[in-house]
């Protein structure tokens, strides 16, 4: 049985990926921060399936320790893991930080993937055809790496600290892509559109829940949203296009920043400094 793992699968698209991957038959690790509401998805995912089978494990994406426990369980548990997707993400009007320090956005939308990822690719090299599927967004055309100030101490607003996250997502899969060559592992991402999820409602606060309301007729559903990631994940016809970004299944161009080697090998320096994957 082919395993997948799945970041942010309590809820919204994560839970849809989640449940179409186990329907297809395969083994569904799903990554949850929230242990309650981890177990709730599962519990959702259990009753409507009808293959496959799940397990949840924690994991926090905004804890480097999490990461690592969360990697190390797995290693545990499965010798290979033949998809990987990257689909959690926050959004935070103001300006907070992880355990760790980082600019949360930055912390969890790009620098636990990249931990989490480096840390399973043994996992994903023993798959006959391993899979990393990076969920970026649009909002890296109007992105910045500030390499200067990365986690934002000065002059930080939500559009710059998201954009600035989802265009390292694109500059971490196209170095990685390179590093991964002479593998059997392809790498992608993609933009989902405009999805109704909680993604930029305060849990605590409630803040943001009728801007979504409001425009949700607007908005693509879970579902909608995930099409692409599962067509990634489980078409045959995509291996050509490994290292390619997506939109509505089909082949975009990003940003040109995006596509700058010398700007990702800048970001990857950085994130293994951030992470401490030079030391492990």
């Amino acid at each position: 049985m082919k395993v997948a793992a799945v970041t942010g699968a309590n809820s919204g698209m994560g839970r849809s990926v989640a449940l179409v991957l186990a329907n297809s038959g395969m083994h569904v690790v799903m990554l949850c921060r929230n242990e309650k509401r981890g177990k709730e998805a599962l519990s959702y995912i259990e009753q409507h399936k009808k293959n496959g089978s799940v397990e949840l494990q924690l994991c926090d994406l905004g804890s480097l320790s999490s990461v690592k426990q969360a990697a190390k369980a797995l290693k545990k548990k499965h010798a290979s893991i033949d998809v990987l997707i990257n689909n959690a993400g926050v959004v935070n009007p103001k300006r907070k930080e992880t355990e760790d320090g980082f600019e949360m956005q930055m912390g969890v939308n790009h620098l636990g993937h990249f931990l989490l990822t480096n840390l399973l690719l043994d996992q994903i090299k023993h798959s006959e055809d391993g899979r990393i599927i990076i969920v970026s967004s649009g909002a890296h055309e109007w992105a910045h790496f500030y390499e200067k100030d990365p986690h934002l101490h000065e002059g930080y607003n939500v559009a710059k600290g998201y954009g600035q996250s989802k265009l390292c997502n694109l500059l971490f899969a196209n170095e990685l892509k390179e590093r991964l060559a002479e593998t059997n592992v392809s790498v992608f991402t993609m933009h989902p559109g405009a999805v109704s999820t909680n993604l930029g409602v305060d849990r605590a606060s409630g803040f943001g829940k009728a801007i979504h309301t409001l425009l949700r007729p607007f908005f693509l559903t879970p579902r909608e949203g995930a099409d692409t990631m599962l067509y990634l994940a489980l078409s045959d016809k995509v291996k050509k296009d490994a290292g390619k970004y997506f939109i509505n299944r089909k082949v975009s161009k990003p940003a040109k920043i995006a596509l700058d080697r010398e700007v990702a090998m800048k970001c990857w320096a950085w994130s293994e400094k951030q992470t401490g994957l030079h030391q492990l």
